[in-house]
């Protein structure tokens, strides 16, 4: 999804990506929502933060009341992509500053907060547009389990790889992602080697086609920055003191990210 800054804001990379790519994989999007469902997003008045080339936008306005999706540079991508659909407006803004005068029902957010510059700031306002009861969803790369993308991949895409054109790194990511079939199909399939680097990840791998996986490596190799999130930033963020304890859900997806789930309290507690 796209990233929403000031800083980086002019950038092009998410609007070529975008540009190049779909991302109609239903069965992942309901994973990262979880444990909430569409049925949670039926009727309801929707706020989408980063919405990319518009395919999850697509996804909730086929249950919801409303969407508003809101992206930085992605929005004429977005709105093609979900014309004719008549309860979805697009605005271009920051996550972080935006101000839309109005809080939601549910507040969705997926793969985009780890692309700002300041995700403290960016949750801290996505936070603000959820009304009381309300239900936000975050899924956000963890800092957890990413090690070889944190310290082999980021440092050679910020010295080598942002220079690129985008489309030799789209080339680039079919090669890496074709090099990857024979050892996920082979040796990641067995049970003895659950421990390699990964492993869960892979799972998901095997389910989608060529392009989808293909986006997934250009993803990583494309983004002008990322900041891998923590548990304990996760816990910071989906508190008892914002959200229903019962209702707050941390969960690790397939080693590599968090989905967050909570209903923000009807009132300061006490």
């Amino acid at each position: 999804m796209a990233q929403l800054n000031s800083r980086h804001g002019e950038r092009s990379e998410w609007h070529q990506q975008w540009s190049m790519f779909q991302d109609e994989e239903v069965f992942l999007f309901l994973d990262w929502i979880q444990p909430a469902t569409l049925d949670d997003f039926r009727d309801r008045d929707i706020l989408e933060g980063g919405c990319g080339g518009g395919q999850h936008t697509r996804m909730m306005a086929s249950v919801a009341r409303s969407v508003t999706a809101v992206d930085l540079n992605t929005t004429d991508l977005a709105e093609e992509l979900n014309r004719g659909s008549e309860n979805v407006t697009f605005v271009a803004g920051d996550l972080a500053t935006m101000q839309l005068g109005r809080q939601f029902d549910v507040v969705v957010c997926i793969g985009v907060i780890h692309h700002t510059d300041d995700p403290d700031r960016t949750f801290d306002n996505l936070y603000a547009h959820l009304k009381p009861g309300g239900r936000m969803v975050i899924w956000t790369y963890s800092a957890e389990g990413n090690f070889l993308v944190r310290w082999g991949v980021e440092p050679l895409r910020k010295w080598f790889l942002r220079f690129l054109p985008r489309l030799w790194l789209r080339w680039l990511s079919q090669g890496v992602t074709a090099a990857l079939y024979l050892p996920v199909h082979t040796i990641y399939r067995l049970s003895m080697f659950k421990g390699l680097p990964y492993y869960e990840y892979f799972i998901n791998f095997r389910k989608l086609s060529f392009e989808r996986n293909t986006l997934n490596v250009f993803d990583k190799l494309n983004a002008p920055q990322t900041r891998f999130t923590t548990r304990a930033t996760c816990q910071r963020w989906f508190s008892a003191t914002r959200f229903e304890p019962d209702s707050i859900s941390i969960r690790p997806y397939r080693g590599v990210s968090y989905s967050l789930v909570g209903i923000k309290r009807l009132s300061d507690p006490t």
